[in-house]
């Protein structure tokens, strides 16, 4: 196996240290031909963690795929994949290290695109400064909770949406590349099928024109 590419440290960092919830987070990056990357990112305790990743360029548009545990238990394999979702629920408390390794391909680099997505089930103890800071009022018919629920729950729908055009762009962008890379094939194999064609042309009237010149020959 390859060593490692430089170990990375990803995404943003905890706010608090064990307090605040990891942020949703992407990366594309390009996987050179014989080597491994690996990333770690660091989980809360009891939460819930979500890899999604996808090969969009490189021949073939397949690497092998893991994830270990802080505890250092490797608990996803895959070979050979062009994309995958896993969800690691519930997490433990450390860096899960995350790697991507292209060490069985010995000519073609791939270009990977992966997201993390974490939910938390601690976020209910964070504190919520707007909310702290207003005084419930009697005689006002709205009720705070009412407005911060809705509130919180189109932020979700907001990430959500945002998440999923990601994932739409990273399709498009291997489809993009996967048709250009035919758009190449095509035209290198049709201008080699035009010279083979020209060549053979010119060969054909070459040995025609030798054969009449020695009908010629033979009758002076």
């Amino acid at each position: 196996m390859a060593p490692l590419r430089g170990l990375l440290l990803l995404l943003l960092p905890l706010i608090t240290a064990g307090l605040s919830q990891p942020q949703d987070s992407e990366l594309t990056f390009l996987l050179p031909a014989g080597r491994q990357e690996c990333f770690f990112q660091t989980a809360l305790h009891n939460g819930s963690m979500e890899v999604e990743y996808q090969v969009i360029g490189g021949a073939g548009l397949d690497v092998d795929f893991s994830v270990t545990t802080p505890s250092g238990i490797l608990l996803i394999m895959e070979r050979r994949r062009s994309d995958g979702v896993h969800t690691v629920e519930p997490t433990e408390a450390g860096d899960y290290m995350i790697c991507f390794d292209n060490s069985f391909s010995t000519i073609s680099e791939k270009l990977v695109f992966f997201e993390l997505i974490f939910d938390s089930q601690q976020g209910d103890e964070e504190p919520d400064s707007w909310a702290d800071i207003v005084e419930p009022d009697e005689l006002l018919d709205i009720k705070i909770d009412d407005i911060k629920d809705s509130i919180e729950g189109m932020k979700a729908r907001l990430e959500r949406s945002m998440q999923m055009q990601n994932v739409l762009r990273a399709f498009e962008a291997r489809d993009r590349n996967l048709q250009e890379s035919n758009l190449d094939r095509v035209t290198f194999w049709s201008a080699v099928n035009l010279g083979v064609l020209v060549v053979v042309a010119f060969l054909q009237v070459y040995t025609l024109k030798s054969l009449f010149d020695d009908k010629r020959k033979i009758r002076t």
